[in-house]
């Protein structure tokens, strides 16, 4: 499956690049070069295998639910918002953790080590800002 997302990636890069004008002296660079491409084929896709999925404890307990991820002013992508508890979305707490947090077994589940539902209900709710006034 790897060797099929590096040649979409490189692909795509190529026919990118054939259609690309050359640089211009002082101009900024679009896009990514090939070695970036091939890692980004190893990573996550926040739509196909983080966003709406399960997370459960080392016990495979469910304890959450991945509801958003977080790209931080420094363009990181630092934190998931995983909820839990509530039922139709009352009595919902939803929390910020860490990505570095999270792990990903072979099983490809995605697991909070050391978490329970209690201890997600136990930590400060997570408030997206509100807009400012322009």
């Amino acid at each position: 499956m790897r060797h099929v997302y590096k040649l979409l990636a490189v692909s795509l890069l190529l026919v990118a690049s054939a259609n690309a004008a050359p640089p211009i002296a002082g101009g900024s660079t679009i896009g990514v070069s090939v070695s970036v491409i091939q890692d980004l084929a190893y990573g996550w896709s926040v739509k196909k295998q983080a966003l709406g999925e399960s997370v459960f404890n080392d016990q495979n307990q469910k304890i959450g639910k991945i509801e958003d991820i977080i790209v931080a002013p420094n363009k990181s992508v630092s934190f998931a918002i995983v909820s839990t508890g509530g039922f139709l979305g009352m009595n919902k707490h939803d929390v910020a953790i860490p990505m570095d947090q999270f792990k990903r077994p072979t099983d490809g589940k995605i697991v909070l080590s050391g978490a329970t539902k209690d201890t997600l209900k136990g930590m400060p709710e997570f408030e997206y800002a509100k807009k400012r006034a322009e």
